[in-house]
């Protein structure tokens, strides 16, 4: 043997072993689609990832849905945070099972009702997003095959929706979770709160004011202390937030909070920031959380 075919024979041997050459199956991403939305009268974009082998079976997935952050929209998942060429990879090496991913656009909603009700956002994804979803798509509709998870207003979202409904949601993943303890909230800065939560828990409020029932109402810190803490104790709850991220002192509090009610949950605090890099590091981990709810004992 010469030795180019013996240098050749070495580097496929080395590529088989390695799987350079080997091959994953992509899933299917259906960007910007719409459904009228009769709740906030208006059309609603979201997008869906389906796994690799959604179109040649028969057979129906659980379902993830992946809430963006603030200012972002419904294409972020997959334009920045690769969600897609995630589960792929994921699915393929079976660290998570094969499941459909959910991306709705939330605008700026915090995915909440707004205080003056004007945008009803959470209504329409209980009332109209879901059973829309569910009954477009091969979807398993029981309780352990759904789960929800985002990142900074996403992970707000995700918080507040599992624990107002743990009876709809097996898990939940929060990243960079945009909570906010009371003293935060008291400490924002005036026209900060008017622009960005004015909306959601009341106007021109400072200080103590700012702790309101529309507040407390969509804050996890209070759902937890005012819930039957036996009916959260059945969700199964993720929390990921970096050590030099904005959210940081309030994700460590919740973590405390959960800790000291005796509620089972799993809490990261990796080295990172309040950007897509964290995000998308923190994602296959997040999936596979929620994943191990799917699979049968």
């Amino acid at each position: 043997m010469s030795l180019a075919r013996f240098v050749l024979s070495l580097v496929i041997l080395f590529a088989a072993s390695t799987g350079i050459f080997s091959q994953v199956s992509r899933g299917t991403v259906k960007e910007g689609l719409t459904l009228h939305g009769e709740i906030l009268g208006k059309d609603v974009r979201y997008t869906i990832y389906l796994p690799f082998d959604y179109e040649t079976s028969s057979r129906y997935y659980p379902v993830v849905y992946l809430l963006h952050g603030y200012t972002d929209n419904d294409m972020g998942w997959i334009q920045f945070g690769e969600a897609n060429l995630i589960a792929d990879d994921g699915i393929a090496k079976m660290k998570i099972p094969p499941m459909i991913l959910v991306m709705p656009d939330g605008g700026v909603s915090y995915y909440i009702n707004s205080i003056d009700n004007t945008s009803k956002y959470e209504d329409f994804f209980f009332d109209e997003f879901i059973p829309y979803i569910e009954s477009h798509y091969r979807i398993r509709t029981e309780r352990r095959y759904r789960g929800i998870a985002g990142l900074s207003m996403g992970g707000y979202g995700t918080l507040v929706y599992a624990l107002k409904h743990p009876d709809l949601f097996s898990g939940c993943a929060a990243l960079s979770a945009g909570i906010m303890s009371d003293e935060v909230v008291m400490n924002i800065p005036q026209d900060k709160w008017d622009k960005q939560y004015g909306v959601l828990y009341g106007y021109n409020l400072s200080g103590k004011d700012r702790i309101s029932e529309a507040f407390k109402e969509n804050s996890p810190f209070y759902i937890i202390q005012n819930s039957d803490l036996e009916r959260i104790k059945q969700l199964r709850i993720y929390i990921d937030c970096g050590d030099e991220d904005i959210h940081t002192e309030s994700n460590s509090l919740f973590h405390v909070q959960l800790t000291q009610k005796g509620i089972p949950h799993e809490y990261r605090a990796r080295d990172g920031k309040h950007q897509w890099g964290y995000w998308r590091s923190g994602l296959p981990d997040a999936l596979k959380f929620i994943g191990e709810s799917f699979h049968q004992p």
